[in-house]
């Protein structure tokens, strides 16, 4: 039986359709609604029931501080090895983003799993590039004024990630012990989002954009340095993906990647316009 935490958020719906029509796959989420459901809450250890699972693919337990998100993935390894899991698949963040304020939970995380008896593999996730539509959202005139200076990103398709996973999950043996980076082949900077949905690429600074989501109120405290930390890597040139040695996705896809940009213009021509999409949902979209 393969497992799918996480599997009512936007990367686990995806999965779940990669895996549609298999009767071995059990879809788990907070609030299970269906017999082909299981209730899994990470903040809930007694919810952790993994009998039977075979693998387990667990997509990263939300945003939160890091002491929250830390204790919900040590819930979830434990209960796997309390249950005998065979394999135990889990989705981080890709190794250029290490400086990120949201990367330690990973990072403790994968080292938490090669301490585990349980056989695993990481797949290394870069930023989505729906995540760009949420952070670099368009103005209703097409202007742009996310703080990416003159800084590129390698940003990635969720369907592509969720592909890679499914695939991953469907023979876990070939992958045991391996760490996967998966970054998009192609990197997209401020101007060529403009472009992408005709308007002007204007950048704030990153104390003014700082001030914007506090004083939009909508941003929880800890959820302003994410933000601002993630402007300031993708100007800093630190996100382009020049700092991955292998990048797996296209291997692992068997294709090549969905383009990043097109992605975006899809996606942001339904975002919220003038940029302002509330701060917890933008912190969400991190892998």
């Amino acid at each position: 039986m393969i497992l799918v935490t996480g599997a009512g958020g936007a990367l686990g719906r995806l999965v779940a359709a990669e895996l549609a029509g298999r009767d071995d796959v059990v879809l788990g989420s907070r609030t299970a609604r269906s017999a082909a459901e299981r209730r899994v809450d990470f903040d809930d250890p007694d919810s952790l029931d993994f009998t039977g699972v075979d693998t387990l693919l667990l997509i990263s337990a939300g945003y939160g501080e890091d002491d929250v998100v830390v204790a919900r993935h040590e819930a979830a390894i434990t209960a796997a090895e309390r249950a005998g899991v065979g394999h135990l698949v889990y989705t981080s963040l890709s190794g250029d983003g290490d400086h990120l304020p949201y990367a330690l939970a990973h990072r403790w995380t994968e080292r938490r799993l090669r301490r585990s008896p349980v056989a695993w593999t990481v797949l290394r996730n870069g930023l989505y590039a729906e995540f760009l539509a949420d952070i670099a959202a368009p103005a209703p005139d097409g202007t742009i004024t996310a703080p990416l200076g003159a800084g590129r990103l390698a940003a990635v398709a969720r369907a592509d990630l969720a592909a890679v996973a499914a695939r991953v999950v469907s023979a876990p043996r070939e992958h045991a012990g391996r760490v996967y980076e998966l970054v998009g082949e192609r990197t997209v900077g401020g101007a060529e989002l403009a472009a992408a949905v005709g308007g002007a690429y204007v950048p704030a600074t990153l104390g003014a954009t700082r001030e914007a989501l506090i004083a939009g109120g909508a941003a929880l405290p800890y959820q302003v340095p994410m933000l601002v930390g993630t402007y300031s890597a993708i100007a800093g040139g630190f996100l382009d993906g020049a700092g991955i040695a292998e990048n797996a996705l296209r291997a692992l896809l068997g294709r090549a990647p969905r383009s990043a940009l097109e992605v975006y213009r899809a996606a942001a021509g339904t975002a919220p316009g003038h940029g302002h999409r509330p701060a917890a949902d933008r912190a969400a979209a991190c892998p």
